[in-house]
């Protein structure tokens, strides 16, 4: 009988956001696949989860990918962390999930801590649609997609390293307009948490004068409706009485 695939999401900074039925997993199963085991290690040590680790990531997960399935096929069962967050989510996972999916391994992933999510509820950007970009291309293709966006009307969301914060706002404003909202918040549910509202013209001032630091997420307003057509119901009321007068006629009366 195949085993099973947990994809466990761990904190994206503060250690209490793990929840206790991702330490209850992580102690069952058979292996851990992490993305960094010394940074796993860590949130293992705390939680005093001793399961077996190997290293499974972007650089050797087409390598390895063959004999994790085989060892699920056999019967095992293993979970995948990466360094912060969910699996899969700008980091790796997805490879692994469609190769379960195409075997008829069962995959389950459990809910937790994403850093997207609380950055577009803190923005105050509307939130019912909206559009995950993760990473932007670091130099091809990027401003070929920056186009693509620009009249994107969702709310749009992205992962920056802070040492390419200025230069992706400032390529914002070039794309979208200085006057465009926006959210810059770093270090979510770390001490030093910070959300930064404005324009873009705005926040990259500020970022200019103060270098950011720590893992940041940039929520950018969509593309504004075009404002409505003003309807002047009395122009109305008349073209159609003209078409049909004795529809109105005790109306005039």
């Amino acid at each position: 009988m195949a085993g099973k695939l947990y994809i466990v999401p761990t904190p994206v900074g503060n250690l209490d956001d793990m929840t206790p039925r991702a330490v209850a997993v992580l102690k069952d199963v058979d292996l851990i696949l992490a993305e960094d085991t010394r940074t796993s290690g860590v949130l293992m040590k705390h939680f005093g989860i001793a399961t077996p680790m190997r290293s499974h990531h972007k650089f050797n997960e087409h390598d390895t990918v063959d004999s994790v399935i085989q060892s699920l096929q056999a019967g095992s069962t293993l979970a995948l962390v990466s360094d912060a967050g969910t699996p899969a989510i700008s980091d790796p996972g997805f490879m692994l999930a469609r190769e379960c999916r195409r075997c008829g391994i069962e995959v389950e992933t459990l809910p937790g801590a994403t850093a997207f999510v609380p950055a577009l509820v803190n923005s105050g950007l509307p939130c019912e649609r909206f559009v995950f970009e993760g990473f932007l291309p670091v130099k091809k293709g990027r401003a070929t997609r920056l186009q693509e966006l620009k009249d994107q009307p969702l709310t749009m969301i992205f992962y920056e390293s802070p040492m390419r914060l200025v230069k992706t706002l400032q390529q914002f404003v070039d794309t979208f307009g200085p006057d465009r909202e926006a959210s810059v918040v770093r270090e979510i549910s770390k001490v030093h948490n910070t959300t930064h509202n404005g324009t873009l013209e705005q926040l990259l001032q500020e970022f200019t004068l103060t270098a950011p630091r720590g893992e940041i997420v940039v929520v950018v307003a969509g593309k504004p409706a075009p404002p409505a057509a003003k309807v002047d119901k009395y122009a109305q009321f008349k073209q159609k009485q003209a078409i049909n007068p004795k529809d109105y006629e005790d109306e005039e009366d």
